[in-house]
């Protein structure tokens, strides 16, 4: 794959569009139509997005300047906050984060604090096995496994590219699945593509 090529990609990607680029060979009208269709799901999966280890947030506390900020989440899970100290939202769904920080102002501190939480950066994901660049990549939303396979330079000759695996934590635990190339990637997700056996 060309530098010119990767660039566009990259280009796509950050502008928030869900463009589906194949490492090398057409691609379908019927895969084009699935990633679409993925990417909408993908939408409703960030809403019930679980924060982990390595998200950047904004926390704002209405009307409290002083207690408002950004904050990364650190290997605990755990952020720390004026007033309160160190909150564990790791695992946790936005609306849950926010209504555990109010609990906590309105212990002895705040009057019906309103909350909001909102992710500038997701955790970055991850590709291994057969492609030319395997490694850790930043997260876009609407990114699926062919746009992830595309900024890791393509497939290797010698990859089985119907059977990639991804590792990704589901309501607590880590599960390992199949996944097909216009599903939508996940930040913290582990994506395997194997070797063909022949």
């Amino acid at each position: 794959m060309t530098q010119k090529i990767k660039y566009l990609i990259m280009a796509a990607l950050l502008i928030g569009g869900a463009v589906v680029v194949p490492a090398y060979g057409p691609v379908s009208a019927m895969q084009s139509a699935g990633a679409l269709t993925e990417n909408a799901d993908a939408a409703s999966i960030i809403g019930r997005y679980q924060l982990g280890s390595g998200d950047q947030i904004k926390v704002t506390v209405y009307g409290e300047e002083d207690l408002s900020g950004e904050f990364e989440i650190d290997g605990t899970g755990t952020i720390s906050l004026p007033l309160i100290g160190s909150v564990t939202i790791g695992g946790q769904i936005l609306t849950d984060a926010q209504s555990l920080i109010a609990e906590q102002l309105s212990d002895g501190f705040l009057i019906n604090p309103r909350v909001s939480i909102e992710v500038l950066n997701y955790r970055p994901f991850y590709i291994l096995g057969e492609v030319n660049s395997p490694g850790s990549y930043p997260y876009v939303s609407g990114m699926t496994v062919l746009n992830a396979i595309a900024l890791a330079s393509g497939f290797t000759y010698r990859a089985s590219e119907n059977k990639i695996e991804v590792t990704r934590r589901i309501e607590g635990e880590e599960q390992k699945i199949r996944i097909k190339l216009t599903e939508a990637v996940l930040p913290g997700d582990i994506l395997r593509v194997p070797e063909r056996l022949f």
